[in-house]
């Protein structure tokens, strides 16, 4: 390539340079804005899930404290506990709006209706002072449910789990791959920069044997001066 080429290029190779990095680091930023507002979601999915399955287990142990204390005393507690499970499942049904987990998330409300109404019953029976029965209920049917609920609630937080794990490794993909073409750039800019030192090389070794070639020029055209 003539050094006149070499220029040529150089200048372009300059130009794009700048434009390719901010594209690349721009794209890249792009991609992991994406992922990272994928993974935040994910977190908060997972986060809700987990709440659930916390609240079922809570809401059952406080009915079992109010069943077997005998005189309703922790009632209260109990029906804060369904009222907290109650809100974090309407909670979840803005969140969980399709696939797997909406299936999950209806089949987890449908038990809890169901544990509700046989609570209703044992609770009645309590204040009838019929605490036998009351036990009864929970430790048969209404245990059955709550076992349903919590195995709903166990799967869709594994559910939520497999999503999180998934997101997190598309954003460090995302993250290892606008490494990647960033350090491809920066090699790019590092060819331009030996192109530019080569060129500036030749340049000045062009100009140098011109300043040579001239003076040797002026030599000669004295020497025949004197000559003649």
């Amino acid at each position: 390539m003539t050094i006149r080429g070499k220029l040529y290029t150089a200048i372009v190779l300059t130009v794009l340079g700048p434009l390719a990095t901010t594209a690349v680091a721009l794209h890249g930023m792009a991609q992991l804005g994406d992922r990272f507002d994928e993974v935040r979601a994910s977190s908060e999915s997972e986060a809700i899930a987990r709440e659930l399955k916390f609240l079922v287990t809570d809401m059952n142990g406080w009915q079992t404290a109010y069943g077997y204390e005998g005189s309703g005393g922790f009632r209260g507690r109990f029906v804060r506990s369904s009222g907290e499970l109650r809100n974090e499942l309407g909670l979840a049904a803005e969140t969980f709006s399709a696939g797997q987990e909406s299936s999950l998330l209806d089949e987890l409300e449908a038990e809890f209706e169901s544990f509700m109404d046989l609570d209703e019953v044992a609770w009645r029976s309590l204040q009838a002072g019929d605490s036998d029965r009351t036990k009864r209920i929970l430790l048969g049917p209404e245990l059955a449910r709550f076992e349903a609920m919590a195995a709903t609630a166990d799967e869709l937080a594994a559910y939520q789990q497999e999503r999180a794990d998934a997101t997190d490794e598309a954003f460090n993909d995302a993250r290892d791959g606008a490494r990647r073409r960033l350090i491809a750039v920066a090699l790019g800019a590092g060819l331009v920069i030996v192109l530019l030192l080569v060129t500036a090389s030749d340049v000045a070794r062009l100009a140098l044997e011109r300043e040579a070639s001239v003076r040797d020029s002026r030599r000669r055209e004295g020497q025949d001066d004197v000559g003649s």
